[in-house]
């Protein structure tokens, strides 16, 4: 599956980390544009003051060479005719349909009315569903992923029941259920 990743997906760190390693676990195409990784920095450097843009450029570069695909060229019009609630997201309109998503994951979902988006066979669909989705379809591969996110944790440490709790108040509490009674883990 082709899934765009909207900026407010990004933001948190350990939720972005997730679904980073979810897709190098092939269990879907992760899609982006250069508006919406630069919304992702700006935003995230407006709520935290302490973080350095270095450091926010290095994420952008390792993601970019985690996937080389995944940023969605954009023509210039690519916006005209799509309508949404909020305008200054039709780019994210614009990009999951230059890629060819089947899905804008974003927390937003106000903001993606389903009417609007079926005319271009896209769902806009809440990161816990969309991890969700994803675990019914194979939950090892999102097993695998938590796991190194884990193992990858080390400043702080982190278990993997610490990690999901993390990850449920960030939103995804379905999710964190299920790889909770799916998974051995450690706590």
């Amino acid at each position: 599956m082709r899934a765009l990743l909207d900026a407010c997906v990004l933001c948190p760190w350990t939720l972005r980390d997730f679904l980073m390693r979810i897709a190098q676990e092939g269990a879907f195409t992760p899609l982006w544009s250069d508006e919406i990784l630069d919304e992702f920095v700006g935003a995230v450097l407006r709520n935290r003051k302490d973080m350095p843009a270095a450091r926010l450029a290095r994420t952008r570069s390792l993601m970019e060479a985690a996937f080389p695909r995944a940023c969605v060229p954009m023509d210039a019009g690519a916006e005209v005719g799509l309508e949404l609630p909020d305008p200054g997201d039709r780019h994210v309109l614009a990009a999951a349909i230059a890629g060819k998503a089947a899905a804008i994951v974003t927390f937003n979902l106000k903001d993606f009315p389903s009417a609007m988006l079926a005319q271009h066979g896209i769902t806009a669909l809440h990161p816990d569903a969309f991890v969700v989705a994803l675990l019914r379809s194979d939950p090892q591969v999102v097993a695998r992923a938590l796991a190194a996110q884990v193992a990858s944790l080390r400043n702080p440490p982190m278990t993997a029941l610490e990690l999901l709790a993390i990850l449920a108040r960030l939103g995804l509490p379905d999710a964190a259920q299920r790889l909770r009674e799916r998974t051995p883990i450690d706590s």
